[in-house]
């Protein structure tokens, strides 16, 4: 799954059982409802391993991430995306419960970190806490420069182990991530006192990730997907394509890897094989194939008439446009506010001003705060023109 913004660019903890297994193949396919079922099962049986707690909070986090739209790569390839994107709203019930799992797996390693300062496992841990926080830092509570913190502590943390363990390839990916990050950062962000010794570099940070996608054994996979967002966002998307179909194989009920390779196809200017993918999609939604009945068919309709935008074709995408701005409410809130915004935008292509502003509105309506919103604002007094985004 794709990871959003800062630290959604955070990889999955390795698992070391069956049963933490089973837990992560529902994770990868989206299917985290499943996947906090087992978790708290996990807990429950070993209540002082801080991975069990950890393995529920990422699975908590996600699973709010999919379901506001958050987990596509789409989000990560404007201008300055780590600094921008609306709060997800979680419930206060979620984030106390996500709050007091970190609190937990800290406590524990530290425990076992204060034993031992050189205990590997509670290193990793750790750092994986962190990382967590950081990413709930960001996205829930906007709080960015609490999340830096906390992301940099969690690269100091992995740091450590590195050195203890070299060959840990593994342990190698948070490095990775942390270095493109910060790399990308404005140099004002750059200057934070905690971030002295980590100048981030975008090329070294992506060449340790593709270390950990060749090598690596248990966040193999971890690697791919976080490597397919950067090369989205570097304009690289036939190494991402490549990735995604290698993705599919071992995660075949994750539709989003599949819209995801709409997406790549579009950037690559490969219209008929986006096309053709968004027509397998449908085949799969239309057949209940596993996990393509967890996403309205409305969804197929955004990213067609996306798609149709990018490419000009103005009054097919309208189509498919209004079909998905139809039932917006069974979308996510992320889709739902970007079709408007789209269907806006094609609308004044075609000079129809009045529908225009209309759809603007209901993108403002729709969700205040997103990046949607921000841009359909603009348009309310100007229209909207093709280059001048």
């Amino acid at each position: 799954m794709t990871p959003l913004l800062f630290f959604s660019f955070l990889f999955v903890p390795a698992s070391t059982s069956d049963f933490e297994a089973k837990g992560f193949d529902h994770f990868y396919n989206l299917e985290f409802d499943q996947a906090i079922a087992l978790f708290q099962q996990e807990v429950q049986r070993k209540p002082e391993w801080a991975s069990a707690y950890n393995h529920l909070a990422q699975a908590l986090l996600y699973r709010e991430m999919l379901r506001l739209g958050a987990l596509e790569s789409e989000l990560v390839t404007g201008s300055n995306p780590f600094l921008r994107g609306a709060r997800l709203k979680v419930s206060e019930a979620d984030q106390r419960w996500f709050e007091s799992l970190i609190a937990k797996s800290i406590e524990l390693t530290s425990r076992a970190l204060a034993r031992n300062p050189q205990d590997q496992e509670a290193l990793y841990a750790q750092g994986v806490a962190y990382g967590l926080r950081g990413n709930y830092y960001f996205l829930v509570r906007k709080a960015w420069t609490d999340a830096l913190r906390d992301a940099t502590t969690a690269r100091r943390l992995h740091g450590q182990l590195i050195r203890l363990a070299p060959e840990m390839i593994d342990a190698r990916l948070l490095e990775g991530v942390h270095d493109y990050v910060v790399g990308s950062l404005p140099w004002t962000y750059k200057m934070l006192g905690f971030l002295i010794g980590f100048r981030g570099d975008k090329q070294a940070g992506i060449q340790t990730l593709e270390l950990v996608a060749q090598k690596g054994t248990k966040n193999r996979n971890d690697a791919k997907i976080l490597l397919g967002v950067v090369y989205r966002r570097e304009r690289q998307p036939a190494k991402a394509v490549a990735l995604i179909k290698e993705l599919l194989q071992s995660f075949p009920r994750n539709y989003l890897l599949r819209f995801e390779l709409v997406q790549m196809y579009g950037d690559l200017g490969d219209k008929e094989s986006a096309l053709r993918e968004l027509k397998n999609i449908e085949m799969l939604k239309r057949s209940g194939a596993p996990g393509f009945a967890a996403f309205p068919a409305e969804k197929i309709n955004y990213a067609r008439g996306n798609l149709l935008f990018w490419y000009r074709d103005y009054d097919w995408a309208i189509d498919e446009l209004r079909k998905a701005t139809a039932k917006a409410q069974e979308l996510d809130l992320n889709t739902a506010s970007m079709a408007w915004l789209r269907l806006g935008q094609c609308l004044d292509m075609k000079k129809q001003r009045l529908s225009a502003l209309e759809s603007y509105r209901a993108a403002i309506a729709l969700a205040p705060d997103s990046d949607a919103a921000r841009q359909a604002r603009k348009f309310l007094s100007t229209p909207y023109e093709r280059g001048r985004e």
